[in-house]
């Protein structure tokens, strides 16, 4: 958790399941980052959407497609993808806009490309001038 949350970077909550990996040793550190602990009910599907609709989205969009060779290997797919799904990826609360935001291309400013993203797994689109 330290390497994860440097120099005084860590958040104010951390919601966790009630998994015995979370042993004392982990309490412990993150009541001295000053990280208060909200643990869910006893298996609940209902108390964690955002990490599921997280992880179902990541694997859906990016992993079940991908064969993944070690961990070095996944932590630079999933990169990739992070790169790709807050830089230029729609996002429907956005108004089907990317968290960058893009400015509008007139079909006068040229030919449509495209620009592989993800080791080819998506593409975001842009026009160019020929």
């Amino acid at each position: 958790m330290t390497e994860v949350f440097p120099c005084d970077t860590a958040p104010r909550f951390l919601l966790r399941d009630r998994d015995t990996s979370y042993g004392s040793a982990f309490r412990d550190l993150i009541q001295m980052l000053g990280i208060e602990e909200v643990v869910t009910a006893p298996r609940p599907p209902w108390q964690n959407p955002y990490v599921d609709r997280l992880i179902g989205s990541i694997r859906r969009k990016c992993l079940d497609h991908i064969v993944i060779f070690n961990e070095r290997h996944l932590r630079r797919v999933l990169s990739s993808y992070f790169q790709y799904h807050h830089g230029a990826r729609t996002h429907l609360s956005l108004n089907k806009d990317c968290p960058l935001p893009r400015r509008i291309q007139p079909p006068s400013a040229g030919e449509i490309i495209a620009f592989p993203e993800v080791g080819g797994l998506h593409h975001r689109y842009e026009r160019r001038a020929a």
